[in-house]
This record gives C-alpha cells, sequence and structure tokens, in this order.
C-alpha cells in the first residue's frame, strides 16, 4: 500500500534562522524516506509563507536527488546555503558505488540524461558515461537497468513502479487543503488530538482498502480542526485519529507527528503482507 502526506507550507514556522529551518526539513525528509513515503504534498495554509513554502520544497527534492547528478540539477543557490548540515537519506536509489567494475547485469541506478558533442548519454554515477537512446530530454532523470556489464554498458529504461526497492518520493505543491483533500483518490487520515484512538474498526478500515493512503498533519499553529473548520466532516473516506493520546506536552512538532505516526502505519501495514 502507498503512503503519501499531506503538511501545511507554514511547517518552519515555529522555525526563526535558515539554517534551523533546513535543520528540520531534513529531518521531515528522513522520515519520509524511513518509511517510504510515495508522495509529500505541501497545501497552502493562512499563516504559510511562500518564502518557506519554497525551501522546503527545495530541500526536500534536492535531497530525493542522488548525491551524483545534484550538481547538474541544483546549481549553487541560496536556498542550499545549509546543504552541509542536512542528513543523506542513503535510500536504495542513492548507490555509492563509483567503481565501473563492481556494476553487474540487472543492477539498477537511478540516472540523469546529459550531453556530450551532440549525443547523448546518461550519467549513472559511475566513471563511464554510457550511451542513451531512448526518448528522455536532456536533464531528465530517468530509472535504468544495466544489461551488460564493464567495459561495454548497455542499459535500458526502467519504471520506477516495478522496483521493489523503495527509489524516493516525489514533492507537489497544492492550494488549499479542502481542495487537495477533494482531489485524492484513496482513503484519507486526518492527525489530531481531537480524534478517536485507535481501534480494531480502524484496523479493519485500513487493511481492507486497496488504495493509497493519504496522511494529513496540521500547523504548528492551528490544527486541522482549525485549518478545515466545519469542512473536515465534508471529507470523504476519512478518518479523524489521535495518534498520541494521554499527551504531555502542549502540542507535536511535525518531525515527532511524522516518526510516530507512520511507525504505527508501518506496523498495519506489517500485519498486512
Amino acid at each position: 500500500m502507498n503512503i503519501s502526506i499531506a503538511i501545511p507550507d507554514s511547517s518552519l514556522s515555529d522555525e526563526i534562522t535558515q539554517k534551523e529551518k533546513s535543520s528540520k526539513i531534513s529531518r521531515i525528509a528522513r522520515a519520509c524516506a524511513i518509511f517510504q513515503v510515495d508522495e509529500i504534498f505541501i497545501y497552502h495554509e493562512t499563516l504559510g509563507e511562500k518564502s518557506d513554502a519554497m525551501l522546503m520544497s527545495t530541500i526536500l527534492k534536492y535531497l530525493e536527488t542522488p548525491q551524483y547528478f545534484r550538481r547538474y540539477l541544483y546549481p549553487k543557490m541560496d536556498l542550499l546555503k545549509y546543504s552541509g548540515i542536512l542528513y543523506p537519506l542513503k535510500i536504495p536509489s542513492h548507490s555509492n558505488i563509483v567503481d565501473p567494475r563492481r556494476i553487474k547485469i540487472d543492477d539498477v541506478r537511478e540516472g540523469l540524461v546529459v550531453s556530450v558533442k551532440g549525443k547523448k548519454f546518461v550519467d549513472v554515477g559511475i566513471k563511464n558515461l554510457i550511451s542513451y537512446f531512448g526518448k528522455a530530454d536532456i536533464g531528465q532523470r530517468i530509472t535504468v537497468q544495466f544489461k551488460s556489464e564493464y567495459p561495454n554498458f548497455s542499459v535500458k529504461e526502467i519504471l520506477k513502479d516495478n522496483l521493489k526497492d523503495y527509489w524516493g518520493y516525489k514533492v507537489k505543491e497544492r492550494g488549499n487543503l479542502f481542495s487537495t483533500l477533494s482531489s485524492w483518490d484513496g482513503q484519507i487520515i486526518l492527525t489530531s488530538r481531537k480524534g478517536k484512538i485507535i481501534s480494531q474498526e480502524f484496523s479493519k478500515w485500513f487493511l481492507e482498502s486497496k488504495k493509497p493512503t493519504l496522511v494529513v498533519f496540521g500547523s504548528p499553529e492551528r490544527g486541522l480542526h482549525e485549518i478545515l473548520g466545519g469542512k473536515i466532516h465534508q471529507i470523504q473516506n476519512s478518518k479523524i485519529l489521535n495518534f498520541f493520546p494521554n499527551q504531555a506536552t502542549e502540542t507535536v512538532r511535525l518531525e515527532e507527528a511524522l516518526i510516530g505516526v507512520l511507525s504505527i502505519i508501518n506496523i498495519f501495514q506489517t500485519r498486512q503482507i
């Protein structure tokens, strides 16, 4: 089952400096990678700042990009001023193998289509560029599988959906939360301290669905009831759940909520396997 999350563009409002904000985004990315989140939706919230939304989107995408071709896609920019403090995701698509002799037939790598002297090649992070004859444009990311080994490499393009390994998340910016939820084709979990505690009823509802699940989080200043108002009860195929009953703190920070909520959902997913 695919799990996606929706977080507000005001998620960084409780941090002051760009360094602190960058660090928080890094922890969000790590949580999503640990629990194999498929998509991260950044929705607009009243208190959200456009600059924070751009910072969050840029760093999340940067961290998901394999390190060996980030320099092509992300030139030097102020938004990545603190890239040195960001935690690496270390997911399967971020291979650290650079020796071409270690590449085996059927190995899968993330690549970037580049141009050299008018010809297309794919850069997969090894010392050799590999000839590319596909339709992807220069600068486009593709996933390839090796058909032959060193020194005569050849690859074929494959779909990420066919991979067994987790291959990273997508980042999408959206409008207001209600419109984001209204367009979602699947079940929705709204996280709130005003929600019901997870029960056997939730387990049945969650496990029987064959559609993707969207887990929604509020902002540091406003919970989902405040953000959605009376519309919260108009959302189809959704449940409002409290994952932190008897919490002793006034609030649960987003990065803490992500780890806690996704950990519990992961247990239910494991039962389904």
